[in-house]
């Protein structure tokens, strides 16, 4: 059985780590009654001692388990009250790095500073992590793009786990921010961070705010018509860092959500389960253009929700629409490189394949991979539903994700608005910014000449003739 390790940086990085170690407890205790330490729990918690026991936070009683997992934060608040939540015990001070003074919202302090003063002791807490897997198969990072740790260290590290473990998958997980973001400096943080992400990762799965901020008043609108309990922890902060809602409790619940079902075939058994190193073999034909789309359904976890059961053909369609996508986009208007559905539940092959076939026609792909294809599926579904399903396209479509982020970088970088704080810091040149954006524009570019194929009549390949 395979290992996977889990690295959260930054605040929105260990608030989304939280939630999905707590999910994936409540999970876990549901479907394995006995509370018997296996291999499906294996995959991203180690056993230390099978002659204790303790209980998840929602009362299932389970081995004394510890989170697969380092936690990085040059704040100790969100750290602190991980330790002194009712996760404390699946967390160890081995697992930890924080400092006191933060980042300042500055890329530069997060990736130069800290990346720097910390470098040996992150370097020796990922060796630990990996040398505790039998049989390491991928790093997933957590992290957000406005910030200045998030976005600085959270890249420097993802460098330092190529240079340590170049050939361990690295899936990043990258919250984006939004338009409206109160850090004055965040697109300079997002535009240098992507740089790092275009060149070290192996796969990266953007998630915007404004995405989630929108599915969530979606939810609180509907939550009488769906069944939705205002209780529910996918609406309020119930299973979070503490009892009181916060603010991002319930995106940074779909954030998790995300990953408690893209990993779900590393935990649970399969009839056509999907390594996790497939994602990046099958869904990215250049190096570069690993950025996916993610969109997810139900969004709704847990049984927190008394929700009609979807038709199944119908959850497919819902998949491939804007209301379920993680990010603001649109890529039936764009062309489609690959795509990959997750499923989970009783869904057979049959179900799989008539579905392909009939959105087929609708998604436009790139004339050299019609059958860009990859699906898993995994027995086990969500708890309180019959299925789900977790569609991770690479789609053209991101070039204009990215040319808004490029807009907004150009409008203060013209100006070269707080760009003082920036080169004050030791070992940053001015020439980084010009090399991020060039990065960025690059990363357009390759996207808009792709796209520029989408009309493109297939080329009629040579019959091969058998000699008699």
């Amino acid at each position: 059985m395979t290992q996977s390790v889990v690295v959260q940086v930054g605040q929105c990085g260990n608030q989304v780590g939280y939630r999905f170690w707590d999910l994936a407890l409540r999970e876990h205790a549901h479907v394995n009654k006995k509370g018997q330490y296996d291999e499906a729990i294996s995959s991203f918690f180690r056993n230390v001692d099978s002659r204790r026991s303790c209980r998840t936070s929602v009362g299932e009683k389970i081995h004394q388990l510890k989170a697969r997992a380092v936690l990085v934060d040059m704040e100790e608040g969100v750290v602190n009250q991980i330790l002194q939540g009712p996760l404390r015990d699946v967390f160890d001070s081995t697992q930890l790095l924080t400092d006191v003074s933060g980042s300042g919202n500055n890329w530069a302090v997060g990736y130069m500073t800290y990346g720097s003063a910390y470098r040996e002791q992150i370097v020796d807490q990922l060796r630990k992590a990996a040398e505790q897997c039998d049989c390491l198969q991928c790093f997933f990072l957590i992290h957000s793009m406005g910030g200045g740790t998030g976005s600085g260290l959270g890249t420097r590290v993802l460098r330092l786990l190529e240079d340590e473990f170049p050939e361990v998958c690295r899936i990043v997980t990258s919250v984006y921010p939004s338009e409206a973001d109160d850090v004055v400096t965040s697109p300079y943080n997002s535009v240098l961070a992507m740089r790092e992400l275009s060149e070290h990762a192996n796969c990266v799965l953007p998630v915007e705010n404004q995405s989630l901020v929108n599915i969530v008043n979606r939810i609180r609108h509907g939550s009488g018509k769906a069944g939705v309990r205002m209780d529910s922890s996918v609406i309020s902060g119930c299973g979070g860092l503490s009892t009181g809602e916060k603010p991002f409790d319930a995106m940074n619940n779909i954030v998790a959500n995300l990953l408690l079902h893209m990993t779900s075939s590393a935990r649970f058994p399969g009839s056509l389960n999907m390594d996790l190193n497939e994602i990046p073999m099958n869904l990215v034909p250049f190096p570069r253009l690993h950025y996916l789309v993610p969109s997810l359904t139900p969004l709704y976890s847990l049984a927190d929700v008394n929700i009609p059961p979807r038709r199944l053909d119908q959850m497919f369609s819902d998949a491939f629409s804007k209301e379920q996508q993680l990010i603001e986009a649109e890529p039936r208007r764009s062309l489609y490189l690959a795509c990959a559905l997750l499923l989970r539940g009783d869904v057979g092959v049959s179900d799989l394949q008539r579905n392909i076939q009939r959105l087929r026609p609708t998604l436009p792909f790139v004339w050299w991979n019609l059958d860009g294809w990859k699906a898993g599926l995994c027995s086990v579904p969500p708890v309180g539903h019959a299925h789900s399903l977790l569609a991770l396209a690479n789609n053209t479509c991101l070039k204009f994700t990215f040319s808004r982020l490029k807009e907004r970088f150009m409008k203060l970088y013209k100006k070269k608005a707080h760009l003082h704080h920036y080169l004050h810091v030791e070992g940053l040149e001015q020439s980084t910014f010009s090399e991020a954006v060039s990065s960025l524009s690059s990363l357009i570019a390759e996207y808009q000449e792709l796209d520029i194929t989408k009309d493109k009549v297939v080329p009629h390949a040579p019959r091969l003739t058998i000699a008699t």
